[in-house]
């Protein structure tokens, strides 16, 4: 078994010396945190190597150290770097991510590039991949990575995780291609953010745009589930922590003291990005300083910029502005021993970070979109029985761990101003037992936990899916179906009617028996040992006109009316329907556009297949806490099932159904086939030798399962064929 990571950078630097290149692998965070991963399993990356050769001894060169470290190129060329990173990557997905669609720069070719890049990636990782491998697909350049691997190879655990903010529905619904990035990602076994949030977006979309059945944190496929969790990523906290016991960070240190006075400094460290705040920070800056001069001359700003993409022209104009307003603040509050702002715009190093959060009085850390921002943790694990304070973004993922940090909203330049006098003002002993709270979290929310737990939850997820995988009734399981079938003397065969023998639709016309199933339902009940029983929540008028002249047995409203030797039966007392009742469920219909309500003799539905997926679950709450009440007055049952609610008797269901029609005979062989959760009491009142089968969602309640409702008459079409069956296709 191999780990095989997938991203779009390889980590490492390539260096060039009289013109020979050198591969020197580089430790990013998720390299990091792997590498901190304590397992045998060999690790493997695929990526873009940073540079484009044509075939010559230079790149068998460079290919030969790249396999040394276990790392497989996908060599780009310069159009569709321009195309897949600068342009859909970081044109489209990236300004969308972070709440910038104004920014959004839309070409057809962009998506174009990105397929066929992404496929790219897919290819060479297919070079290496074998089946049992584990495979985690890094960040939104390769969205649909995850599946275009899925397609190849089934028996393969597949892991996704997303580094950046994912928009809510209503902004990721103006991508085009919203759907084709949706099914690439549900490839994975495991999807994974930075926050609980972001999750909940996803889980959104995928319901809202796909109109897939989402449990909580599990989207269901037809043979698989997605897992959908929250991994809040952290640094490498011991090098931090210990950075200033080298004696070269400890007088680069000294070096930034002198260099920046005596007054108390605030750092400011960022990428070149709109997403960032730099300008609403550089005016509360401003502001702090014409509001309170009796700091001027006692505090700087250290602001770095890295610099990033400043060929593009939203990126040259955020620069060419971010350098007025830092010399327009210098050049009205500046003194000849004092200034207001010092900037750089370059990277730093490791050791210089190091050395300026260990000296920096305050961190002003206020991106405006940010998918978790590790400076605020890298600064907090710096100071090292040293005081300071972290002034964070709500709207950085970190936020949500570091809760003893000065939150602020970033857009709210007062707020900010205030957030630096507090700061400034704040006992030291407040500083230090502050600090001390968020070091406990980052030190143990490390880079090498969060991979560690992101790997064991996959391999969680995919153990689950094999599970859920031997259940399909597929050769092996239908031969065992079937041998008990064949040698059974008595049969009982309960089936449940809508989403398992038809479709579902709200058109009756178009959920009535086809002759395909009505032939098949005669050819099973033509057989003698079989006793053929439709169970169903349909109303028995309904059922007696379209299955009356089988002569077979029929129950209705889950069991409140049942159909034996051509006779209706009732199992309950008539039901007087308590006004409350109905106002409440009329009252949501009329909330609630394109659902509806059904008056049964024992039986009150609201339905709401066709209902918006977000209003519908806020419905169903909400009627099911207004008929809690009224219902246990009455000694009703309130059940979910699959897109109703319903109000019935609890005296009767599908269960009780089950243990009166096994109570009628002795059979040797009993199966029933269902696909909701009324079917699944069904399953539980049978004997435990019962052939239970669950048709969609796979639930612990069966035995076995059919992934979708059109395999349940192939299935039955094979069971009582007499030829010897060769294999179920799903």
């Amino acid at each position: 078994m191999k780990l095989i990571i997938i991203s779009n950078r390889l980590p490492l630097k390539i260096v060039e010396e009289n013109n020979k290149h050198t591969i020197t692998p580089s430790q990013g965070g998720v390299a990091t945190g792997l590498d901190s991963l304590e397992t045998t399993m060999d690790k493997h990356w695929v990526g873009w190597p940073g540079m484009y050769l044509e075939e010559c001894e230079e790149k068998k060169e460079i290919d030969r150290q790249l396999a040394d470290h276990n790392f497989q190129p996908v060599y780009l060329t310069p159009e569709q770097i321009e195309n897949y990173y600068e342009g859909y990557s970081n044109s489209v997905l990236w300004p969308l991510c972070h709440y910038f669609s104004n920014y959004m720069h839309y070409e057809n070719k962009y998506w174009e590039a990105y397929k066929e890049v992404n496929a790219l990636f897919c290819k060479a990782a297919m070079e290496i991949i074998e089946p049992g491998d584990i495979v985690w697909v890094q960040d939104y350049q390769l969205m649909l990575v995850p599946g275009m691997i899925r397609e190849k190879i089934s028996d393969v655990s597949i892991g996704y995780f997303h580094h950046i903010p994912f928009p809510s529905y209503e902004l990721f619904r103006a991508l085009p291609e919203r759907a084709e990035i949706l099914k690439g990602l549900l490839g994975a076994d495991l999807v994974g953010f930075h926050t609980h949030s972001y999750m909940r977006h996803f889980i959104s979309a995928v319901y809202r745009v796909l109109k897939l059945d989402c449990n909580l944190d599990e989207i269901q496929l037809d043979r698989r589930v997605v897992d959908v969790d929250a991994f809040p990523m952290g640094i490498n906290y011991t090098k931090y922590y210990n950075a200033l016991q080298d004696i070269h960070i400890w007088r680069k240190a000294e070096e930034f003291k002198t260099s920046f006075g005596k007054g108390k400094i605030i750092l400011s460290v960022d990428r070149l990005d709109y997403s960032k705040g730099i300008l609403i920070r550089l005016k509360s800056f401003e502001q702090f300083l014409q509001n309170h001069p009796e700091y001027k001359g006692k505090v700087s700003l250290v602001m770095i910029v890295s610099p990033s993409r400043d060929n593009v022209d939203i990126y040259a104009e955020l620069k060419n502005e971010i350098d007025k307003m830092v010399g327009a603040i210098n050049g009205t509050f500046s003194t000849l021993d004092w200034t207001p702002v010092y900037y750089f715009y370059r990277s730093f190093d490791f050791e210089e970070l190091a050395a300026l959060y260990h000296i920096a009085d305050i961190a002003l850390v206020t991106p405006l979109r940010d998918g978790m921002n590790l400076v605020a943790k890298e600064y907090l694990a710096t100071k090292k029985d040293k005081p300071g304070v972290l002034i964070l973004s709500e709207m950085a993922g970190a936020s949500n761990e570091l809760s003893d940090a000065i939150i602020v909203n970033p857009t709210d330049i007062k707020e900010i101003e205030n957030a630096i006098v507090q700061a400034l003002e704040m006992p030291v002993q407040e500083q230090l037992r502050l600090l001390s709270s968020m070091q406990d979290i980052i030190s143990v929310q490390t880079v090498g936990q969060w991979a560690k737990d992101f790997v064991q939850e996959l391999k969680q997820v995919r153990k689950h899916n094999v599970q859920l995988e031997q259940k399909i009734v597929e050769k092996k399981n239908f031969e065992k179906i079937r041998e008990d079938y064949d040698k059974a003397k008595s049969r009982l065969i309960m089936l449940d009617y809508d989403g398992t023998l038809v479709a579902f639709n709200n058109d009756p016309m178009k959920v009535s028996p086809s002759e395909e199933l009505l032939d098949l339902l005669a050819r099973m009940n033509k057989d003698l040992k079989n006793r053929i029983v439709i169970t169903s929540g349909r109303n028995r008028h309904i059922l007696e006109k379209w299955l009356g002249n089988l002569h077979i047995g029929l129950a209705a409203e889950h069991g409140a009316f049942y159909k034996e030797k051509g006779m209706w039966y009732r199992n309950t007392p008539e039901i007087k329907w308590d006004d409350e009742i109905l106002k409440i469920i009329h009252h949501t219909v009329k909330r609630t556009p394109r659902s509806r309500m059904e008056v049964k003799d024992t039986a009150i539905v609201w339905h709401y297949r066709d209902v918006d997926p977000w209003l519908a679950d806020l419905r169903v709450n909400q009627l099911v806490d207004a008929l809690i009440n009224p219902c246990s007055r009455h000694n009703l049952q309130i059940m979910k099932g699959n897109k109703i609610v319903e109000v019935k008797s609890s005296d009767f269901s599908k269960g009780t159904e089950a243990k009166r029609l096994i109570e009628g005979g002795d059979y040797d062989f009993i199966m029933a086939i269902g696909d909701d959760t009324t079917d699944e009491e069904m399953f539980l009142a049978l004997p435990e030798n019962a052939t239970t089968i669950k048709v969609g969602k796979n639930t612990k309640t069966s035995k076995y399962n059919l992934p979708t409702q059109a395999q349940t008459l192939y299935f039955l079409n094979k069971l009582i064929e007499q030829k010897v069956y060769s294999q179920i296709e799903i």
